[in-house]
């Protein structure tokens, strides 16, 4: 990249962004400004990658030809809007605010400023993230294009409407909790059966890296890999038996179909 990043607010996203673009080289940490509210974080930021760091969010952005906003969704609108002066139209502004709307960044930052709205995911952080973009009223192909060569850096990467992306939010968004929630359960089944925490642990996690592998590179549908270890009157088929009786995927259905609806509400306001 040849002009300068400012990345808005540098938590848990945005110092995995920053981690990653500087890990692939696509950037150097002199063409990089990191935003914090504590002068402590910015001289911790600073001093680990490099980078300049600073609490003037308003310089930071005038800056800047990129501007990155990894903000909480509760303070977005709120610190856009005081600096709306230090935006400008040849910018392109990037958010991966969960739950914040394009035209809501526009209103707060007035003028037409390119916004592009992503939703990515906590697995950002080992550069294996699912994101999925979208462009606002005045965003371009050229501002599309660079919002996805930043994020292919820390993952797979997806173009769609903005109107999909609650439903993304609900999948892949919150996806890596309902993964984590089922390996837990799967673990502690493996201590009720009398393994030792530390194997039980061993062999959920690489169960679930072989068959993601699988699910990934085989080009198979998930049924059909199901019923390859699915042997009639084996063990498999009963313990699909009783979670079918649990209503397990019903269940899957109903959460995600929820966590969109608190999606929704979310970009409300509510």
């Amino acid at each position: 990249m040849d002009g300068r990043l400012a990345i808005i607010g540098t938590g848990r996203i945005g110092e995995a962004l920053l981690r990653g673009l500087l890990r692939s080289r696509w950037l150097s940490p002199d063409r990089v400004v990191c935003t914090d509210a504590l002068e402590a974080r910015c001289e911790q930021i600073s001093a680990e990658y490099g980078v300049e760091a600073t609490t003037d969010n308003r310089a930071a952005v005038a800056a800047a030809d990129v501007v990155l906003i990894a903000l909480k969704p509760q303070v977005l609108v709120r610190t856009l809007t005081a600096i709306t002066d230090a935006f400008n139209t040849d910018q392109t502004v990037i958010s991966v605010a969960a739950g914040i709307t394009t035209s809501t960044i526009q209103d707060a930052i007035e003028g037409e400023v390119p916004v592009v709205r992503v939703m990515t995911n906590t697995p950002v952080q080992v550069d294996e993230a699912m994101s999925v973009l979208s462009g606002g009223t005045h965003a371009e192909d050229r501002d599309l294009d660079l919002a996805e060569e930043i994020l292919s850096h820390v993952g797979e990467v997806v173009r769609m409407d903005e109107e999909y992306l609650d439903a993304v939010t609900a999948l892949s968004g919150s996806g890596p909790a309902y993964f984590f929630l089922l390996a837990e359960a799967m673990i502690d089944a493996g201590i009720l059966l009398g393994l030792p925490r530390d194997v039980s642990t061993q062999l959920i996690i690489q169960t679930m890296v072989g068959s993601a592998t699988m699910l990934r590179d085989s080009g198979r549908h998930p049924v059909e890999l199901r019923e390859m270890v699915t042997s009639p009157g084996g063990t498999t088929i009963a313990a699909i038996r009783t979670l079918e009786s649990a209503k397990v995927r019903a269940a899957f259905l109903d959460a995600i179909e929820a966590a969109k609806l608190r999606s929704e509400a979310l970009a409300r306001g509510e």
